[in-house]
């Protein structure tokens, strides 16, 4: 499987989000492959997007996605979670996309050992989720996306047609005023 180039990040980060459905975000636990295909992804889009975390300008929490594309954002929320995001668009344009959910692929039985009692439907249908599932923490953050060396990465793997790619409004912005709020910057394929 090839990992996907930097050119792939330096683009406009809904584009970015919308060809990462059906890539393979693969991550390393105890030197063993853990994967899963993503099958949804939201796009945010630097300072004038009042969605994302650049919004009030560059601070040591953001400052990754102010570098170039193709490296991992990993931040922690609500005291408890860390959410995963690659990071979009060239160097000092800060845009990310979050990945929401993978559908999983391969290391089922770590994954089942850290998820059990929840069922494998609902080990990685969450941003939360998918990244205790695949052992994503701050420790990730500024990882090379596109260095083969990287404790996690995404590789090429499906081409997953429009028509089976949704595009709504993104989740949990409830503040966000409009437009950003309403934006259809989410994207979403059911992979089942």
């Amino acid at each position: 499987m090839s990992i996907l180039s930097r050119d792939f990040y330096v683009r406009d980060p809904l584009a970015v989000a919308r060809d990462l459905i059906g890539k393979q975000l693969v991550s390393t636990i105890h030197g063993k492959r853990v994967a899963g295909i993503i099958n949804e992804t939201e796009a945010y889009d630097g300072e004038q997007d009042l969605a994302c975390h650049a919004r009030s300008g560059k601070t040591q929490r953001n400052a990754v996605m102010y570098g170039t594309g193709g490296v991992a954002y990993v931040y922690f929320t609500y005291g408890m979670h860390w959410m995963f995001n690659c990071v979009a668009r060239e160097k000092d344009h800060p845009a990310a996309v979050l990945v929401r959910a993978i559908k999983p692929t391969e290391g089922i039985d770590i994954i089942r050992s850290i998820r059990e009692p929840i069922k494998p439907s609902h080990w990685c249908d969450g941003p939360a989720k998918l990244t205790r599932s695949l052992g994503i923490t701050g420790e990730h953050n500024g990882s090379d996306l596109c260095s083969d060396t990287s404790p996690i990465l995404i590789e090429d793997k499906l081409k997953i047609p429009d028509n089976l790619v949704q595009a709504t409004p993104r989740i949990g912005i409830n503040y966000t005023p409009e437009p950003w709020k309403s934006m259809p910057w989410r994207f979403i394929a059911d992979l089942s």
